[in-house]
């Protein structure tokens, strides 16, 4: 994902009805995009292939509204290491996740994905220094909980493929805190295109090695254009920040749980059964506390700036 733009607000604020409006669009667009993928994959193409195309996709949509043969700012990076390694972490996080995809439900994939935070903050402490305190370190204890209640381990109910999830959850983590290292020192524009120009070098050769061309008009115009979902969730996300704060902003990521959730049954046919449901509930909860918990933290570092 895009970093938020820089800008100060005040808790009192009303949260912008504009700025909602794109928060719930914003990851409509995001539930499209797998939704999309989950569609191509289970029919008969290579989770390879769909992932280079979601990624071609974007980057030439992306080059051209950048206008990138003029615009500087889209190429000058000031750490190439640091830049490889979160274009490896985007294309990696996507493939995972539509492994996943290939069979399990949309509900599924999205409940352990919502764990993310948590793994952030997680490594957070190591990574970035910003260790989190005992009330955090229990937030992620009961969402790790919930995360044990979607995968079942051990009963009959347990796919393989949530592994993938899970990689794909850990390895988004790591882009999250490499975008958060990065955004200080980087171009915005060079933020959002190297990941996508990195998925197209690198799985260019892997996709084509045995790709799957889709068989009807409908397939091949999806794969196409559907990386586009991605790019307006992205512009939508950057516009929301300009007009409203990141802790107003971040609870709305579980709405994407309920539009994973529609799609899934309006395209598929899919129920998540009641251990999904649950095991999502204590996520979200998880998650939901961990957003107060930093807010709180925010506002205490004018007087305390230790964690009580």
């Amino acid at each position: 994902m895009s970093p938020t733009t820089s800008r100060t607000d005040v808790d009192s604020e009303a949260m912008p009805p504009v700025a909602l409006a794109l928060s719930l669009g914003m990851f409509l667009m995001f539930a499209l995009l797998d939704t999309s993928a989950k569609y191509l994959v289970t029919s008969g193409l290579t989770a390879f292939f769909v992932v280079w195309c979601r990624f071609a996709s974007q980057a030439f949509v992306q080059f051209v509204l950048s206008r990138a043969w003029v615009n500087a700012d889209v190429w000058r990076i000031r750490n190439f290491l640091l830049h490889l390694l979160r274009g490896l972490a985007l294309p990696l996080t996507t493939y995972l996740n539509f492994k996943a995809l290939e069979t399990l439900q949309l509900a599924q994939t999205v409940s352990v994905l919502l764990s993310a935070p948590m793994v952030v903050t997680a490594l957070a402490g190591p990574l970035l220094g910003e260790w989190a305190g005992p009330r955090r370190w229990m937030a992620i204890m009961v969402g790790f909980v919930g995360v044990l209640v979607v995968v079942r381990p051990g009963t009959a109910m347990f796919d393989f493929a949530i592994l993938y999830s899970i990689g794909a959850t850990f390895v988004y983590a790591l882009y999250s805190i490499l975008t958060r290292k990065l955004a200080g020192t980087e171009t915005q524009a060079s933020l959002v295109f190297y990941p996508s120009l990195v998925g197209v070098l690198l799985l260019g050769p892997l996709a084509w090695a045995d790709a799957a061309l889709p068989t009807t008009l409908f397939d091949t115009a999806l794969l196409c254009v559907f990386g586009v979902f991605g790019m307006i969730g992205h512009t939508m996300f950057i516009k929301a920040s300009r007009i409203a704060s990141a802790p107003k902003l971040a609870p709305f990521v579980y709405s994407q749980l309920l539009w994973m959730t529609l799609l899934g049954f309006i395209v598929f046919g899919d129920l998540p059964d009641r251990w999904t449901v649950v095991g999502a509930a204590i996520i979200c909860a998880s998650g939901l506390y961990l957003m107060y918990r930093e807010r709180v933290l925010r506002l205490s570092r004018i007087t305390a700036p230790v964690e009580r």
